[in-house]
């Protein structure tokens, strides 16, 4: 990763890829609410990290994010990190992530559906995989950096990287 944040990067190649939820039309909309700026920020389980191999996400770093067709859409910059228990996430973060939820308890709701999914137990190895209050997520805030689309991105060109 590079510690210039004052340009985008210039080979995609080099960034690690980011993929919101599994392809489909949850992954459409999260990557539509980031394009347009309204999500800036995201949950993962820490478990998620420790399965794939991954270290957190640090602030500073970047990544291409991709659509449903695996096409490179967007770079982003991570801007915070901070691991929590579920049960203390707050407004403020649920708000960011930009899906529109009215409060906690249906971002949770809708979280819960998600992460307790056939796709997403089979994804952790663990058919009977469940959250609760004490399960450690990461909660992630990033900007929008660039948008790949061939325009420039209503948030952030090329040149607000510092």
């Amino acid at each position: 990763m590079t510690s210039d944040s004052s340009s985008a990067p210039t080979d995609l190649t080099s960034l690690p890829r980011t993929e919101f939820a599994f392809p489909g039309p949850l992954r459409d909309r999260l990557v539509a609410a980031i394009l347009d700026g309204s999500k800036t920020s995201t949950t993962g389980l820490v478990v998620d990290y420790e399965l794939e191999g991954e270290p957190l996400p640090e602030v500073g770093n970047r990544s291409v994010v991709v659509d449903s067709d695996d096409r490179p859409v967007a770079v982003i910059e991570v801007t915070g990190v901070r691991v929590v228990p579920l049960g203390e996430v707050d407004l403020a973060h649920v708000v960011d992530e930009g899906e529109g939820h009215a409060g906690v308890a249906e971002w949770r709701e809708g979280h819960e559906r998600f992460w307790h999914s056939e796709e997403m137990r089979a994804a952790l190895g663990d058919p009977g995989f469940t959250v609760d209050d004490a399960t450690p997520v990461v909660l992630e805030r990033f900007r929008l950096v660039t948008d790949l689309r061939g325009g420039e991105s209503p948030s952030c060109d090329t040149s607000c990287g510092g």
